[in-house]
């Protein structure tokens, strides 16, 4: 059966249970170089010359009309030549994805909704819905602190009730990190939280309101997605480790699916909590397109360790440039492949059994979890 797994997973269009839109204009050379890392800009340094950079030269210029590895500016060059439309519509139909669950709580760009990234990929889209965007909406209408609670499960149950809500959202790795009470705070904590956050302003970075806020979404019945690990210089990655969410993990066994999302340099610990809670799942997202198609296998290696084969979904996180949805789907491919061809190869897994692990990786566990209708209503 030689070739047959990489076969599959060429020919297995994916379901990208986490993404984001792609920008709806023409990029100029600054605009574009920041939108290929997670970090700043920095003078005499080019976000090209990143394993991301890398990867987008050799991956992506052959869908522009360009040789493999072609330099920067050449590739900037044809990128405006043909404009964002074609660059988009490229890249997304390249991705070969059925479905996009689309985050559409991050927009500080202007970018493609779900709907018109479904349109330029030939696919379908869903929402995701941001509880964060939510609870500030609610708190920029003026509501008292003793409202707040109860206004914002209303603001939360009506947006999850919009037509291709399939689930909801949280950034408290950003906001507050992990190591949070577990407890479900009392109605009087959260009013007096509510009181000091809407006397200072800003974003929701209180604890107390992150706990009530994640306790909301487990009463909202939806798959709840979980940023965890790697991300911008926003965060403070020792906070974002998934391990510090065990004692909550615990009370909350038994309500939604808990899809912990990207979790690089903690995808070992985000499998050992797929491997003993019945509700946890992960990906590897974000990652996969910035290691690159080089690098995405030891990732993945190391989040299948002991990670359940029906609790590792894909998802490629992109924002921006449409590059990182094709990049993404092409790192999971190749990266996929090459791990469970080794696995066969060393005869720890049957063939048979390799192109199983792929199908429900790449596709049918989000199918499964989002409860999404498959393309073809003759796969079970």
């Amino acid at each position: 059966m030689p070739g047959a797994i990489r076969e599959a997973l060429d020919a297995l269009p994916l379901v990208d249970h986490h993404c984001h839109g792609a920008v709806t204009a023409d990029l100029a050379e600054p605009e574009f170089a920041s939108l290929l890392t997670e970090g700043e800009a920095w003078p005499g340094v080019s976000p090209f010359d990143t394993p991301a950079g890398i990867a987008v030269r050799r991956h992506c210029a052959p869908l522009l009309g360009l040789d493999r590895h072609a330099p920067a500016a050449d590739y900037l060059a044809r990128r405006a030549e043909l404009g964002w439309q074609e660059v988009n519509r490229r890249f997304l139909t390249a991705a070969h994805t059925e479905t996009f669950c689309v985050d559409t709580g991050y927009a500080p760009h202007p970018v493609t909704s779900p709907a018109e990234l479904a349109a330029a990929a030939g696919a379908r889209a869903y929402e995701v819905v941001r509880l964060e965007s939510i609870a500030e909406a609610v708190a920029a209408q003026g509501i008292d602190a003793a409202g707040y609670a109860a206004a914002f499960r209303a603001a939360a149950e009506e947006a999850v009730r919009r037509p291709g809500v399939v689930a909801v959202k949280s950034v408290a790795a950003y906001r507050t990190g992990f190591a949070l009470d577990p407890a479900r705070p009392t109605y009087s904590e959260v009013t007096r939280a509510a009181a000091l956050w809407f006397s200072r302003g800003g974003r929701l970075t209180d604890p107390v309101l992150m706990r009530h806020l994640l306790w909301t979404a487990v009463g909202l019945g939806l798959p709840l997605q979980l940023h965890a690990g790697f991300g911008d210089s926003d965060l403070r990655l020792h906070h974002a480790d998934p391990a510090l969410l065990t004692d909550w993990l615990r009370l909350t066994v038994g309500t939604v699916p808990v899809l912990l999302l990207h979790c690089w340099p903690y995808q070992r610990q985000a499998a050992y909590l797929t491997a003993v809670f019945e509700h946890v799942y992960l990906d590897v997202g974000l990652t996969l397109h910035h290691v690159g198609p080089a690098r995405a296998g030891a990732v993945l290696a190391e989040a299948t360790e002991i990670t359940p084969f029906r609790k590792l979904l894909y998802s490629s996180d992109a924002y921006g440039v449409a590059e990182f949805h094709h990049l993404g789907a092409l790192s999971f491919r190749q990266g996929l492949a090459g791990l469970l061809q080794d696995r066969v190869d060393a005869d720890e897994l049957s063939p048979t059994d390799a192109v199983r692990i792929a199908a429900w990786t790449g596709r049918d566990n989000a199918l499964r979890l989002y409860g999404l209708p498959a393309s073809d209503p003759g796969r079970d």
